[in-house]
């Protein structure tokens, strides 16, 4: 999952830029013992200490956490009535923590091969070699299971859900190779918690379950746009592929086209549920917000993508604070 820091340049093209990055990654072999950063699992690895692995996780920043949190939250909310139940909601918080890390992890996995040439990923764990890939493998498979394992717990029909959810979060990694819309399909590996909140709460996946899927791959689809936006030079060079660079020029306004169809489907799943004065504060709020991250796309500046990226956790949580006030009040 492409989920983090900014970048602070791009590496030479040709040959002479990956003599450069070699130089770079032997460099800070020398300076911390690690091996070389475009040879993970080179045998002279050091076993990691715990700081790798939640790095590897990405514990250190939890914005992709919250991003998958926030519509696992919308749906338990609307799922129960504004009253969700205590194991289901406790299943579905850590299901989302473990099943994020596990998608960091798969991510880096598949990614290895390149991340040594981004600038912005060149200092993630198995891109440095400070962790094997065949580590890193164990790792997803612990996590998923841990994830399984809870997942178990609930009705039939959540457990078979769950199958399509890890398929999704398994494969999403290796689409960027061969499609430009893999911010789509990460859409869709983040949503599918919606339809297995709405099994698990109600025993089946309604109409409205599927309208706040879709507007789940509708924000995700925007906001991993203006995170794509910040590798876009880096993956250009490298051969990995986004709808970044497949809207080119035209990248700002079909993210406000997007976000203009997500508040769209989550005015008509409001109407549906009758939510009412609070939830269409949340909405015009969340709306303001959309703006402002337009405003900061307006010049493709990568820090400003990237803060744009961000900002995002606040329309997440806007649009809940306006779900829980709606069955409050």
């Amino acid at each position: 999952m492409r989920l983090h820091m900014n970048r602070s340049g791009s590496p030479a093209g040709g040959s002479s830029g990956r003599m450069t990055d070699r130089s770079r990654s032997r460099s800070r072999r020398d300076a911390s013992g690690n091996a070389p950063g475009n040879a993970p699992g080179n045998a002279s690895v050091r076993a990691p200490g715990l700081g790798a692995y939640l790095r590897l996780m990405r514990f250190d920043r939890p914005i992709g956490i919250m991003l998958l949190l926030w519509p696992t939250l919308w749906a338990l909310w609307m799922a129960a009535g504004g009253l969700p139940d205590g194991h289901v909601a406790l299943v579905f918080v850590l299901g989302v923590v473990l099943m994020r890390a596990a998608g960091c992890v798969i991510n880096d996995y598949a990614d290895r091969g390149f991340d040594p040439f981004v600038a912005r990923t060149r200092n993630r764990p198995l891109a440095r070699g400070e962790i094997s890939p065949r580590a890193a493998l164990v790792l997803f498979v612990v996590l998923c299971l841990a994830a399984f394992a809870l997942v178990l717990t609930l009705n039939t029909l959540t457990v078979l859900l769950s199958f399509v959810g890890a398929f999704l979060a398994a494969t999403y990694p290796f689409v960027k190779r061969y499609s430009h819309l893999p911010q789509i399909y990460l859409g869709a590996a983040f949503g599918w918690a919606v339809p297995m909140v709405f099994a698990a709460q109600t025993g089946a996946v309604p109409r409205e379950a599927w309208l706040l899927f879709l507007a789940t791959v509708l924000w995700a689809t925007a906001y991993d746009t203006m995170y794509a936006m910040v590798d876009r030079e880096d993956d250009l060079k490298i051969g990995v592929k986004s709808t970044a660079i497949l809207f080119g020029d035209a990248d700002r306004l079909i993210i406000g086209l997007i976000q203009g169809l997500f508040f769209l489907v989550m005015w008509l799943l409001g109407r549906q549920l009758e939510l009412g004065f609070w939830y269409d504060l949340g909405l015009a709020a969340a709306g303001v917000l959309a703006l402002y991250q337009q405003y900061l796309i307006r010049y493709r500046e990568p820090r400003a993508c990237f803060r744009a990226f961000l900002n995002n956790n606040w329309l997440g949580a806007v649009i809940f604070a306006g779900v829980a006030m709606a069955y409050l009040g």
